[in-house]
């Protein structure tokens, strides 16, 4: 059982709403994987979840770290920002430990393909982001479907 919702993002303030929307919901153990091409706004959407949970740095791209750790406190709770772009096969996640980093944390996932996937865990979050026009600079559309353990708490 699966519930879905669409986002109408026309600018980077509704991206961070959604993002504060999101980190309000946000459990430990929870997954948000985030799909979409190059430039969809993957990591800013993962930008804005983290900045709601109370981080007020910047947050770099886990392009090429893969993985990015960021603590309770200062944030509401433990999360790990992972980039699975660079990954050839998913078997690689168990060579970066990722099970050791998403004990009790919350993940956010870019590329979640490249990793397996997480779409069949019950606490996924999926959100595909796609620009809202083709060609032309007219925002996002984020399409989220929640697994069993998102139902009632979507954002």
């Amino acid at each position: 059982m699966s519930e879905t919702c669409r986002y109408d993002l026309p600018d980077l303030a509704a991206m961070e709403d959604l993002g504060g929307r999101i980190a309000k919901q946000l459990r430990v153990g929870d997954v948000i994987a985030l799909e979409g091409g190059l430039g969809a706004g993957k990591t800013t959407l993962a930008r804005a979840i983290i900045a709601a949970l109370g981080y007020d740095r910047e947050v770099p791209s886990p392009t090429f770290t893969i993985i990015e750790t960021y603590d309770a406190p200062p944030l509401r709770l433990p999360v790990i920002h992972a980039d699975f772009y660079r990954l050839k096969e998913p078997d690689e996640v168990e060579e970066i430990g990722l099970d050791d980093y998403r004990d009790g944390a919350a993940m956010i996932a870019e590329w979640p393909d490249h990793a397996g996937g997480f779409g069949h865990e019950a606490a996924c979050l999926t959100i595909a982001l796609k620009n809202a026009v083709k060609g032309a600079d007219a925002g996002r559309i984020a399409i989220a479907e929640g697994a069993a353990d998102w139902l009632g708490r979507m954002p």
